[in-house]
């Protein structure tokens, strides 16, 4: 993560990291009420309704089905996330997540100082000092491939469109955000081509890899803000990426009485007070990557491989339409169940440079 060093020293706000450290390959293997598994949170915090809730969520499942011990540590500011890691550490942390791509140096740092030890990191791979990918023995990378999805959902959203105009923004301009983006416009895009239509996205250009960005994972008047502009240019379904900041998004879009949202990470209708207005959301399956991490390194299988979430594996999904399951037509529903096995049969390819490798 040192390529990100000097963006994530100019924000003041949170990311969308997850951090974890087990036994797996080292000395210190443990098993049932003896094995002890940690968390690291970013500044969101851990009811923050997205990334940081979902890891915490699988933990506590690991918790409830492995009879294993935790403990967790949330990080108010950049300046905890070395801090908090190293404490899990001394603690005798068995396994401990990190969550988002903010936590890659602590998490890389303490996983090359400790071999002894596992490590895993939500959403982000590690690099060296160049950026270039790096794989670490004790150290699992889970990752999702949510252009998949997204562009499931930017089918929906334009052919929910009554104005022919739809939105998103990132948080940061990081792949694991871009990602969402890039797989969104790309449906947009299939839509048009299937129905001979001109539906149009704000905020995001893929070929230029240009867009619209809050600047972090925080700031829910940000969110507000740049929703209002994407609403007074005409959008009417909205997609923010940015964590926390979608509910200053989800704020506007209720305002104006005429926006709806697809929330992102996790189902928005269930996590949020804004259900009434979400159409759908494109869903990582964080906590059940994080329960099935902990599960191999009780059983001493950890292993560095990293973990993509697919629709394939179902890592990756389109959650339901809920209320408004009865205003998605029938025909547009059957394509993007259509949609859906041709990109898990291999007959479609999602295409996205941000995509993980």
């Amino acid at each position: 993560m040192k390529k990100l060093a000097s963006a994530v020293s100019i924000m003041a706000a949170s990311a969308l990291v997850l951090s974890a450290c087990g036994s797996g390959e080292g000395d210190s293997s443990a098993g049932g009420e003896d094995f002890l598994a940690c968390m690291v949170s970013d500044q969101g915090g851990w009811d923050d309704q997205s990334f940081n809730q979902s890891g915490r969520a699988g933990l506590q499942a690991a918790v409830e089905n492995f009879g294993i011990q935790e403990k967790l540590a949330e990080s108010q500011g950049d300046a905890d996330y070395t801090p908090n890691v190293d404490n899990m550490v001394q603690q005798g942390c068995n396994l401990t997540f990190g969550v988002g791509f903010l936590l890659e140096d602590a998490i890389q740092e303490a996983a090359e100082a400790n071999p002894d030890l596992s490590f895993a990191l939500i959403d982000s791979t590690f690099s060296d000092a160049d950026g270039k990918p790096v794989t670490l023995e004790n150290a699992k990378p889970l990752v999702f491939n949510t252009a998949e999805a997204a562009y499931l959902a930017g089918y929906v959203a334009a052919a929910m469109s009554e104005s022919g105009k739809v939105g998103t923004f990132g948080g940061i301009q990081i792949p694991s955000v871009t990602v969402f983006m890039d797989g969104f416009a790309d449906g947009v895009k299939k839509f048009n081509e299937d129905n001979g239509k001109n539906v149009e996205l704000l905020g995001w250009d893929k070929e230029k890899q240009d867009g619209s960005f809050s600047g972090d994972f925080e700031n829910q008047g940000q969110g507000q803000e740049l929703t209002k502009q994407l609403i007074s240019q005409g959008a009417d379904v909205v997609m923010p990426v940015a964590g926390p900041v979608g509910l200053g998004a989800a704020a506007a879009a209720k305002e104006s009485g005429k926006t709806k949202i697809v929330w992102v990470d996790t189902d928005g209708y269930e996590s949020t007070e804004y259900g009434d207005i979400i159409l759908t959301s494109v869903v990582k399956q964080i906590a059940n990557a994080v329960e099935d991490t902990v599960g191999e390194a009780v059983e001493d299988k950890f292993s560095a491989e990293p973990y993509v979430g697919t629709l394939e594996n179902e890592g990756v999904g389109l959650a339901p339409f809920h209320d408004f399951e009865d205003d998605v037509p029938e025909d547009v529903k059957k394509k993007v169940d259509e949609l859906k096995q041709q990109i898990i049969d291999g007959t479609l390819t999602v295409e996205s440079e941000n995509s993980p490798k």
